[in-house]
């Protein structure tokens, strides 16, 4: 398998949608990320706002699946 950078996106298609996904978390969770540098965010905050995103992903697919959609993989 090839080294990948955590940059890259397996489906490049949806980067926006998952640029939009991400302000949207960091808004919820009160993270003031901009577009842009980042850098004066803690670990914590940047980790927060990926921790949610994950936990949101997770659920939207288990009720996609609960509703008979898509149940395989």
């Amino acid at each position: 398998m090839a080294n990948r950078s955590s940059n890259t996106s397996a489906v490049p298609e949806a980067k926006g949608a998952l640029d939009r996904f991400k302000f949207e978390v960091a808004n919820e969770l009160g993270v003031p990320l901009s577009d842009g540098y980042n850098g004066n965010l803690t670990s914590k905050q940047n980790g927060s706002v990926g921790g949610y995103m994950v936990k949101k992903m997770i659920e939207a697919q288990e009720r996609q699946m609960s509703s008979g959609q898509n149940g395989q993989f």
